[in-house]
């Protein structure tokens, strides 16, 4: 399986080590349920959903700190946004519930938004003035460019620890990366990979703001940046190729063209009466069509971000378990997430908003299934949708999976675009 072929690029060793040398361990470290009370503090944000609107007032007023140029901006050292955090799953029984699945493993869906909170608290740290406590920014969640995991199971019972840093930074958005690791027999062992992509915005979340540039200190730090700009040009790269813009490739259109042939219904008197609308099921497989389920989720003020909209790692958790749902549905036994990638954050999803996701296998290979989870609201004033996020998961059955086989042509688009993203997680790990 695709786990024991996951070699960690042993694990982010060079940084770690130059980054926690003259750090201590674990007395110090800041725990995953502080980070968000941190967050707050950092932004000024209510903790009663009724003062939202008079702290989101008070928050204006931080527009005279904003940089009117980089260039003003102080540079950063990846070690300057280096943070390590616990959860503390093993030493406190007592938070396990949370984070408890039915199968006494953790839910990856809390991991999520743990990783979110934490990808916003390190790009805070990058950009801290040292003289002011508030900050005018507003870091948001733009992208999950990658989550790679290279364990099955993670243990209900053992300590979990995140390290991270900004690894790349632009004019307005940084790259972070992201570790986590658990406790077995006193020693921390790699569980993930996580790139995130974070924007920062002016104090009322509308226009972009400027953030501290950041400087690589070795060969190692520059090799780590130059693989932030790499990851930036790549992701223009598959934008650009999207099949919402452009054809499909030679090879692929042969794909379609051969799925459509071995779905055609031949058993009609004589091979010239083969009509293009009959279609028949090949053996071992499943329809498009049939191997999609849907969920709604109603927004309520308890799911709010530090900007009163809804949390992005809420709205991830949402859509991997109805991802996970759809995965174990069709696969008929229990999945393993193996990848997550390229989720884009196109639209903030506001409080009080219907949220309706749709969860459809796009793409199968062996005891692999992609998933495609498509998140849109809906305004029941306006009876408008907008799209806000699109998921895409990687799983892993225990048993051999059915075919699933597009009908029309945007059904074999949606199973390009899966095949696309499968084959790049397949080159990940």
């Amino acid at each position: 399986s695709a786990y024991r072929l996951c070699i960690m690029r042993k694990l982010p060793s060079v940084l770690a080590r130059t980054l926690t040398s003259g750090t201590s361990a674990s007395p110090g470290l800041l725990d995953m349920s502080k980070v968000r009370i941190k967050l707050r503090d950092i932004v000024g944000a209510s903790t009663n959903w009724r003062d939202h609107v008079q702290a989101m007032q008070e928050r204006k007023a931080l527009h005279t700190l904003l940089a009117k140029r980089q260039e003003d901006l102080p540079p950063r050292r990846m070690k300057d946004s280096y943070l390590e955090v616990i959860l503390p799953l093993g030493s406190q029984p007592e938070i396990r519930e949370k984070y408890l699945n039915v199968h006494n493993s953790v839910r990856f869906g809390r991991i999520l938004e743990d990783l979110d909170s934490l990808g916003v608290l390190i790009c805070y740290t990058h950009t801290k003035q040292e003289m002011q406590q508030r900050s005018p920014l507003s870091i948001v969640t733009a992208l999950v460019d990658k989550i790679n995991l290279c364990q099955k199971i993670i243990h209900p019972d053992c300590d979990i620890k995140f390290t991270g840093n900004v690894s790349w930074v632009g004019k307005t958005s940084m790259e972070v990366k992201m570790h986590m690791l658990q406790l077995h027999d006193g020693d921390y062992s790699p569980v993930l990979d996580a790139t995130f992509v974070m924007v920062a915005r002016d104090p009322e979340n509308k226009r972009p703001a400027f953030v501290n540039p950041l400087i690589p200190e070795s060969p190692e730090e520059e090799e780590i940046f130059k693989q932030g700009e790499l990851n930036k040009l790549k992701r223009i790269e598959f934008s650009t190729a999207s099949l919402l813009k452009m054809a499909p490739t030679a090879e692929e259109r042969n794909i379609v063209h051969d799925i459509f042939l071995n779905t055609l219904d031949t058993r009609q008197e004589g091979e010239g009466t083969v009509s293009f609308q009959s279609r028949k099921l090949p053996p071992n497989s499943v329809w498009m069509e049939d191997a999609k389920l849907k969920g709604l989720q109603i927004c309520h003020p308890e799911e709010r971000n530090i900007f009163n909209r809804i949390f992005g790692g809420f709205l991830m958790r949402k859509a991997f378990e109805l991802g996970w749902a759809t995965a174990c549905s069709y696969g008929g036994s229990r999945p393993f997430i193996v990848s997550v990638d390229d989720i884009m954050f196109q639209k903030p999803v506001e409080v009080g908003s219907l949220l309706l996701l749709s969860g459809q296998v796009c793409y199968t290979e062996k005891n692999y299934i992609q998933i495609r989870v498509h998140s849109e609201v809906y305004n029941a004033n306006t009876r408008e949708h907008h799209t806000t996020n699109i998921f895409h998961f990687t799983f892993i059955s225990e048993n051999e999976v059915p075919q699933v086989v597009p009908k029309t042509y945007g059904e074999s688009m949606l199973f390009l675009d899966g095949k696309r993203h499968f084959t790049a997680v397949m080159k990940e790990i």
